[in-house]
């Protein structure tokens, strides 16, 4: 793949303070690695994507996440929680720790379907690991526009320990900063990003880590031949923190990705960075710098051996179009007509939208990890077919 066209540093105003803060530093010390650069276009604390807000997750932002899309994808979120308390043998406290919880809606959503169940309400502990604040002060709004307690719910900015009972994410690990690689016959070069005639571009050099190639090893494969290929080592590292923190109980990963012979297919040239803008997809990172998202897809693979080596137990791996429709989708969607038998145009354009949760060519396809720790071996409803 050549290299997308870099865009003029002056054409890109909004970020100006972040390229020329990135320029200064590849002007300084020389070429940083894409992951470098990707990790300051998200996450710089003062002009990164997410730090500023600009991260807007609603049909009319840059992306939708299935929370966005209706109440019912928490909703029945939540009857899977429940049901992991079931099993778990009730315990009087059961805590979600909820890691990336963006706009809040789905923490919104799944505090109120819990209260449905009162004994499961008393039990639940909500917390949402954040370190933007500004995402912890939209997250609040949404919970105070929700009329719910803020005493059901609570923020920090990094996992707790001794988690007794479910840790969740919807669409973070995809975010988290990727190395880019490309192959170039036996050997793998990894892609930095260099300043030239004032715009950035594509610089190949040796691989920054040797963990990069202790990557491939482990899964007995390579990316094809001339094929770019993105790394998450950061998916890894975070793996391990969340078995570490959790005592005892699930993991429940939400993302768009596959297993790594998919992913790492002869066929898939280019790789699968993808950045968003007002919803309109490119391959473009080094336009809008700092105000459009950037995401890779996921390792499956790697993300259950990771878990595996940490002392988690894969429990399943299904798409988001099955957990759902497994946890009852379908009565869900029969349910809008009831909300307004006399409304049957809104129904069907309400109806339109829910489906869009379980579309393979929608969010259907988002892929739903199940992991455990000293958790009861008791298959659960999103992810037993009955």
């Amino acid at each position: 793949m050549p290299p997308p066209d870099p865009t003029s540093f002056d054409s890109i105003t909004e970020s100006a303070p972040l390229i020329a803060e990135l320029q200064a530093r590849i002007e300084r010390d020389g070429p940083i690695t894409f992951r470098e650069f990707m990790a300051a276009a998200l996450y710089h604390p003062k002009y990164g994507y997410y730090s500023t807000n600009a991260g807007t997750m609603s049909r009319g932002g840059d992306y939708v996440t299935s929370p966005e899309v209706h109440p019912v994808f928490g909703a029945l979120v939540a009857k899977q929680l429940l049901e992991m308390w079931d099993v778990m043998a009730r315990p009087a406290r059961f805590d979600v720790v909820e890691m990336g919880a963006g706009s809040g809606l789905f923490a919104r959503d799944i505090i109120r379907a819990a209260s449905g169940d009162a004994d499961f309400a008393a039990a639940l502990r909500y917390r949402i690991v954040e370190v933007s604040p500004a995402l912890v002060r939209a997250q609040r709004r949404t919970i105070e526009d929700a009329a719910l307690s803020e005493a059901a719910i609570g923020w920090l900015d990094e996992l707790p320990d001794a988690i007794a009972g479910c840790v969740l994410s919807n669409e973070l690990v995809d975010a988290f900063p990727v190395h880019r690689v490309v192959r170039k016959g036996a050997e793998l070069l990894e892609v930095y990003v260099a300043c030239r005639d004032g715009r950035f571009a594509d610089e190949l050099r040796p691989l920054s880590s040797d963990a990069l190639r202790r990557y491939f090893d482990a899964l007995g494969l390579l990316p094809g031949d001339g094929s770019f290929a993105e790394v998450n080592l950061d998916a890894v590292s975070w793996t391990e923190r969340v078995a570490a923190s959790l005592q005892r109980g699930y993991v429940l990963t939400f993302d768009y990705g596959y297993e790594a012979t998919a992913l790492y297919a002869p066929w898939r040239r280019d790789g699968t960075l993808l950045c968003f803008y007002r919803q309109d997809a490119s391959s473009d990172p080094y336009r809008r710098i700092g105000k459009q998202d950037i995401t890779a897809s996921v390792d499956f693979t790697t993300l259950k051996r990771a878990g595996e080596h940490a002392g988690l137990r894969t429990l399943a791996l299904t798409d988001q179009a099955s957990f759902l429709v497994r946890l009852g989708i379908g009565e869900g969607i029969a349910g809008i007509a009831s909300e307004r038998p006399d409304q049957m145009e809104e129904y069907f354009a309400r109806r339109r939208v829910v489906m869009d949760l379980i579309d393979p060519a929608r969010l259907g396809h988002v892929k739903v990890l199940l992991q455990g720790k000293d958790a009861p071996a008791a298959p659960l409803h999103g992810f037993t077919d009955a």
